[in-house]
């Protein structure tokens, strides 16, 4: 690789690691595995940087992939730390918003890979139906019947945590992208909640 292609992978791994590590999160819902996906992402740019026009979009697309396989190791390859037996203490927080990411972000992690995945791109990262297909590597009617798939086990997933959806907005307050039309019980509100 030339100086100049080396300078420019190291400028976007510095700019773009965050962001990564946070698809990875969001798509897996652990830390640990979403570390494993963006360092086997990276790992698998840097020989191909030179040739890349949008490298932003073959990262964002390889860490949802890795993030997917990550879940779907079987247990008895998983590396497991020393602190993973250890409990997770849940703690509230007096202004309610640490506790509503908390509760949205372990209703994503109820729903399945792929429909998770398909809400990431969806929601997370706002991609077209069509934009999500070319990631996933699926037909559009695929992510269409994931997405809202995704979405009822989300709703079912946040009424079961206490999460209280209003199902009468204002007209025209939601899209429902799953459908395509203005509509209720759109959970594009649940979007700055994964993003904190």
């Amino acid at each position: 690789m030339k100086p100049a292609d080396e300078d420019g992978f190291r400028e976007f791994v510095a700019s773009e690691m965050a962001t990564l590590r946070k698809l990875a999160y969001v798509t897996c819902g652990n830390w640990h595995a979403a570390e494993d996906a963006v360092a086997n992402t990276l790992a698998k740019l840097y020989p191909r940087w030179a040739g890349l026009d949008r490298p932003d979009l073959y990262a964002r697309t390889m860490v949802v992939r890795a993030a997917i396989d990550e879940t779907r190791r079987p247990w008895w390859r998983r590396e497991r730390s020393a602190g993973h037996e250890l409990p997770d203490v849940a703690g509230s927080d007096p202004s309610g918003i640490t506790d509503e990411g908390l509760r949205v972000r372990a209703a994503l992690r109820a729903v399945p890979a792929r429909q998770r995945a398909v809400l990431v791109l969806r929601f997370y990262l706002d991609m077209t139906v069509e934009e999500a297909a070319d990631v996933l590597g699926v037909r559009t009617p695929t992510i269409r019947s994931q997405t809202s798939r995704g979405l009822a086990n989300l709703r079912e997933a946040l009424a079961a945590s206490g999460v209280d959806l209003d199902e009468n907005p204002e007209p025209g307050a939601w899209i429902d992208a799953a459908q395509g039309h203005r509509g209720s019980g759109d959970l594009r509100g649940t979007t700055p909640a994964l993003r904190r």
